[in-house]
């Protein structure tokens, strides 16, 4: 059995209707009409233990409100979810010992304390046991760095320090499952390195399960192997992201350093896409024609100095699912 499991889960919630026109703002006050607002629409699918999985989507396409599920915070509206055995919004405290939860916008930390000082509280709040604790907060000062700013107020860290803080305040306990909602929002792009090497770390070491949702694709790219795409409330894609790639994108980008003296250049099977000087950037496609293909025939007509592949930006893919899903095609394969 997967460790987590959803089928078919749903949330719905109820809205003031507002009203328009005048008087609105005190008709608005004394209305008592609510509509129905679909957050998720029967989503399902099942992470094995050991997996780490990126799950984007848009603004309001209903990812936190997922990962709110998962961890108990809300009541489904209808479906079935199962969390290590366990159903989350009826095991909260049985569960929380189990999984380990870092929401981006909001700290677990007590804000005026040393950070110190709120892991030694989270210690006794989960009945951690002392070497434990020390091991564990050991390995996070190496991985992490933790020593250098855990006697200073969680309000006085940047925003950095708070992210590193927060992810230990989650792991703490040695839980199985990692929830990671926009963990690296804001955060600058060596604090993002260091994280995402210890995710990766963690992963390799103690086989924790990681859900990460995240607007910036290269925190899934570098993190993940699987992503999962969630769009108006429903999964559009689930998937490898290398399949996703090769999928959505047949077209790779052939970069060529040509030595002094060559003027045109012309292959077979490839388009010239752009030249600056002695660079050429050739596009060609994955199933007419390998890479090494072309770097052979490049290597026999003209002398070069450089050759390298780009494989198209995963932003992209990602829009290009979003389109189609739009116009309501069919994404098979999920």
């Amino acid at each position: 059995m997967s460790l987590i499991q959803v089928r078919e889960l749903s949330k719905h919630f109820k809205v003031p209707a507002r009203k328009t026109g005048r008087f609105a703002a005190l008709r608005n006050l004394f209305s008592f009409e609510r509509t129905s607002k679909v957050a998720v629409d029967g989503v399902t699918f099942a992470i094995e233990r050991g997996e780490m999985v990126g799950y984007v989507g848009p603004n309001g396409a209903g990812k936190s409100t997922t990962v709110k599920m998962l961890t108990g915070i809300l009541v489904p509206t209808s479906g079935e979810v199962e969390v290590d055995g366990m159903v989350p919004h009826r095991d909260r405290k049985r569960l929380a010992h189990r999984i380990g939860v870092v929401f981006g916008q909001k700290t677990q930390l007590w804000w005026d304390v040393p950070v110190i000082e709120s892991l030694r509280l989270l210690k006794e709040i989960y009945r951690i046991p002392t070497s434990t604790y020390q091991a564990n907060l050991e390995l996070f000062n190496d991985l992490l760095d933790l020593h250098e700013f855990q006697d200073t107020p969680v309000r006085q860290l940047s925003l950095g320090q708070r992210m590193r803080s927060d992810l230990v305040a989650a792991l703490l306990h040695s839980p199985d499952i990692l929830f990671l909602d926009e963990p690296t929002i804001g955060v600058d792009v060596v604090a993002k390195d260091r994280f995402r090497s210890f995710l990766q770390q963690l992963n390799e070491e103690r086989q924790v399960t990681v859900l990460l949702t995240t607007h910036d694709m290269s925190d899934i790219e570098k993190v993940c192997e699987r992503m999962m795409i969630i769009d108006q409330g429903r999964i559009i894609y689930d998937g490898a992201i290398a399949g996703m790639k090769k999928r959505f994108t047949p077209y790779r980008v052939l970069v060529v350093d040509f030595a002094d003296g060559v003027s045109d250049v012309e292959i077979d099977r490839a388009e010239l896409m752009e030249r600056n000087g002695r660079q050429a950037r050739f596009r060609f496609n994955r199933w007419q024609v390998s890479a090494s293909e072309l770097i052979t025939e490049l290597a026999q007509k003209y002398p070069v100095r450089d050759i390298s592949v780009e494989e198209p930006e995963i932003e992209a893919i990602v829009r290009e699912i979003y389109e189609r899903s739009a116009i309501g095609e069919r994404l098979e394969g999920q």
